[in-house]
């Protein structure tokens, strides 16, 4: 029997580890090592009186079939209970704990998705589309300008050498200047211009004005559906009944009855190599240091760790490791009677809330970056969905900055503020609030991860140490392509391969993602 150690509860360390153990086989003793005390990474779903907050936002879509059947499987879909009397009678009421995931509460929801900008007290699509929304917020002259700007960029490209650049080629100036550039700087704390286009390649792939365009044809001729759509143009996703983290919770009980172990508590701070392998990782627990032994290794904890703590990386590597840059994550979760916005959309909603999973925040006059609505998501992540709004108010910032260092209490003051300034609430309606912070949530893409590629090739030159996941990569992945990484990763140890290019391969398609 092999030993298997996984390096992180995440999607990705979760994924593998079910990959490996499936089937029954007795070939390999599975562990997982998990810093923290909970399964699911970024992809967990925080508890909190009664209310449930999900990290990020995770839209369970993908345009691989696999994964699509691998969260069918263990999830299976019930439908779309968007406003109707399934929802507001509550097929049964929550109970103290959570859901138990092996019960009938294991579903996944259908959702609509909407996800529109704030801009100037103003709502746009996002992405922004032509129509008459949009000139009439605009005005007739920015319009107008807007159009130009475009049809500008379609004849003169620029050099894509950095993110700016990339915008700029697919919406031309104006719209660029309008909701890209503060947003993005908001993101990453850089200039577009300082960042690789690498990144645009990665989120925004196919996305571009023509795009949008070809979209609202295909909408208006009901030839649209999510496989032909790019994934910032989705219709409709699946969402777990309780949050991502129901799901991946579901997936560690899983692993568990397959003969798997979790390990929490347990931080990887060296790895110990011989002969171009990887021999044992010692972890730091609430015990002392831990060595734990291994014939295999997959690694999803952020490469930058990974690396530090072998001590046979050279000076260069470490020194290419050491400045991969990463983004830190605040949300704060805000618990209002009534948000005041009008629902002057088409859609229903509970609590007569706008339809929205996701605002984008594009005023540069304020630090918040998103506000996701938790009640669209799921009204089971809600605790009275009829009469309550809980929101989630997305931070970008670093680690150790003066943002993140405020206390709770500071940061809630902050975040509230912010909602009153864009006349998003009014005084007095905040009834309760949290705060979590995520460390590395956003691996980055400019310092020195134009010479990424030389720590990739040291990594790969240990034969049993797999790679995968959005830390384990360096790679801005949505949910599924970590999962597909994870699943290569699997199917590469079952084939007795060491050849990492279909793992490194994931996720370099040309039309895919939806910005974040």
């Amino acid at each position: 029997m092999k030993n298997v150690i996984i390096i992180g509860g995440g999607p990705a360390g979760l994924t593998a580890a079910y990959e490996l153990l499936k089937d029954g086989s007795e070939e390999y003793r599975v562990t997982i090592l998990e810093e923290s005390e909970v399964l699911g990474g970024i992809s967990q779903t925080v508890r909190y009186h009664g209310n449930r907050m999900d990290i990020g936002g995770h839209r369970f879509f993908s345009k691989d079939d696999t994964v699509m059947k691998w969260w069918s499987d263990l999830m299976p879909v019930q439908g779309k209970p968007a406003f109707d009397d399934r929802v507001l009678g509550r097929e049964k009421p929550l109970v103290k704990g959570g859901p138990d995931p092996q019960k009938e509460d294991a579903v996944m929801l259908v959702r609509d998705r909407v996800s529109r900008i704030y801009y100037n007290k103003c709502f746009f699509d996002y992405p922004v589309s032509m129509n008459m929304n949009t000139i009439k917020n605009m005005g007739f002259l920015t319009t107008m300008k807007a159009g130009f700007s475009y049809l500008k960029s379609t004849v003169k490209k620029l050099p894509e050498d950095n993110l700016e650049n990339f915008y700029i080629n697919r919406f031309g100036k104006v719209l660029y200047s309008m909701f890209f550039e503060g947003y993005t700087e908001k993101l990453w704390g850089r200039h577009p211009r300082e960042i690789s286009a690498d990144w645009g390649s990665q989120r925004v792939k196919g996305l571009s004005i023509t795009a949008i365009i070809k979209d609202m044809f295909s909408k208006l001729t009901g030839k649209k559906n999510n496989k032909n759509a790019e994934t910032s143009l989705i219709e409709q996703f699946w969402y777990p009944k309780y949050g991502p983290g129901q799901l991946w919770e579901l997936v560690g009980t899983k692993v568990q009855e397959m003969g798997g172990e979790i390990r929490f508590g347990h931080a990887v701070e060296r790895i110990n190599t011989a002969d171009g392998k990887i021999t044992s990782v010692v972890c730091k627990t609430a015990d002392g240091e831990e060595e734990i032994s291994g014939d295999i290794f997959i690694s999803s904890m952020p490469i930058k760790n990974l690396v530090g703590g072998m001590q046979d990386a050279d000076a260069e590597i470490q020194r290419i490791a050491g400045g991969l840059p990463y983004r830190d994550f605040v949300t704060v979760g805000l618990l209002v009677k009534k948000l005041n916005l009008k629902n002057e959309t088409n859609k229903r909603t509970l609590a007569n809330i706008v339809p929205d999973c996701w605002i984008y925040v594009q005023d540069k006059g304020v630090k918040l970056g998103r506000i996701q609505i938790f009640n669209n998501w799921s009204p089971y992540m809600v605790k009275k969905p009829e009469e309550t709004v809980w929101i989630g108010l997305e931070y970008f910032c670093d680690e150790g900055d003066e943002f993140w260092n405020m206390t709770d209490e500071q940061c809630i003051a902050f975040a509230v503020k912010e909602l009153r300034k864009m006349g998003v609430i009014e005084k007095g309606v905040c009834l309760d609030a949290h705060r979590e912070k995520v460390k590395k949530a956003y691996p980055a893409y400019f310092d020195t991860y134009s010479e990424f590629d030389q720590v990739i090739k040291f990594l790969d030159g240990y034969e049993n140490l797999f790679c995968v996941g959005r830390n384990g990569q360096h790679r801005y992945n949505n949910m599924d392509h970590s999962m597909l990484t994870a699943i290569n990763a699997a199917a590469a140890i079952k084939a007795g391969s060491t050849d990492k290019t279909n793992i490194w391969n994931v996720n370099t398609e040309k039309e895919y993602h939806e910005s974040k």
